[in-house]
């Protein structure tokens, strides 16, 4: 027997071990992201990289094959789990749900980040004459984008209102085709500001809308403000007033508070229609970041959704949600 034939099982048996490990390396990640996913474990440096799971899940199957075409049968079924896992969390969110049918007035709710007055409030009111725009709610809302907004016919399209302008990018604004009631605002505890109020649409309940602002997760410093804004905005009220929460969250449907402030009776509009992977913010100012969703329009659940559409940005670093819905009669 020849050396040189001998030396093919040799090489074999050297490669094998590192080919598994290989293997064990490539599933590894995933396999922790999707623990920490599904367990909401998300702490420390992983609450920025948990807003990216949609794109892990996008890449959970390349472990998966490498696994099986060098036929590691372990690194396998490890990468099978972890695959179905995070495909399992996003996937849904592209799907539309036939959600609540209700038989009241439609709604249309636009909300858009004005980045601290970059905003264009041309184009803003643009789309608010476009699509007909009912309630629009504004954060890093700024004096001179109010004042932009009225000279250019916002005050003719939404005469109601309860603004806050603040010069700091730590300003809020609510306005509405409708009669607004019962407004104010609230300071979270990351130094943004939230306008509320009740919205009074003939043949329909009363609606509590807010627009929403909670810290941005963009430190290790700021991570207990963003619990706590999260934490302390209005849950849904399913036995009480209807509510609606809309604006920048500054957190995806990964992040385990967004799911538990959903979990106390809201839906997230566009994952109900479809549209829930629809990035919001990211690259449209020149920064190289993926983009991700983080602007949402949370309905109370006797709330149907219809549509929602994501539209360029005007000026902003985040794309103007627009929500299509419809109001139980009342």
């Amino acid at each position: 027997m020849s050396t040189q034939t001998l030396a093919g099982p040799r090489l074999a048996r050297r490669r094998g071990p590192v080919l598994t490990l290989l293997c064990w390396l490539a599933v590894a990640p995933l396999a922790l992201w999707a623990v920490v996913r599904l367990g909401g474990l998300e702490r420390g440096p992983l609450v920025q990289l948990v807003a990216f799971t949609p794109y892990a899940a996008a890449a959970s199957p390349l472990p998966l094959v490498l696994a099986l075409a060098l036929r590691r049968w372990g690194p396998a079924a490890l990468a099978t789990l972890a695959a179905l896992a995070l495909v399992g969390a996003v996937a849904p969110r592209a799907i539309a749900d036939d959600g609540t049918v209700a038989s009241g007035p439609e709604l249309r709710v636009l909300t858009a980040n004005v980045l601290g007055g970059a905003g264009d409030p041309a184009a803003l009111v643009g789309l608010v004459r476009d699509a007909r725009v009912d309630v629009l709610a504004l954060q890093e809302f700024d004096p001179g984008t109010g004042a932009a907004l009225d000279r250019l016919g916002l005050v003719t399209l939404l005469p109601y209102r309860q603004l806050n302008p603040v010069a700091d990018a730590s300003g809020s604004a609510l306005y509405s085709r409708y009669p607004l009631t019962d407004g104010g605002v609230r300071r979270n505890a990351g130094g943004f500001t939230q306008a509320y109020g009740t919205l009074r649409v003939p043949g329909a309940p009363a609606v509590l809308v807010e627009s929403v602002h909670p810290a941005s997760p963009y430190s290790l410093a700021m991570l207990d403000d963003w619990r706590d804004d999260l934490r302390a905005e209005p849950p849904a009220t399913p036995r009480g007033p209807l509510r609606i929460l809309a604006g920048d969250f500054n957190a995806t449907l990964d992040h385990a508070p967004l799911r538990d402030l959903l979990d106390t009776g809201y839906a997230d509009a566009a994952a109900t229609a479809g549209a829930g992977l629809a990035g919001t913010w990211g690259p449209y100012d020149g920064d190289p970041i993926p983009p991700v969703t983080i602007d949402h329009v949370l309905v109370d659940r006797r709330i149907g959704v219809r549509r929602v559409a994501v539209h360029p940005p005007a000026g902003s670093d985040h794309r103007p949600v627009l929500a299509e819905l419809t109001l139980p009669a009342g």
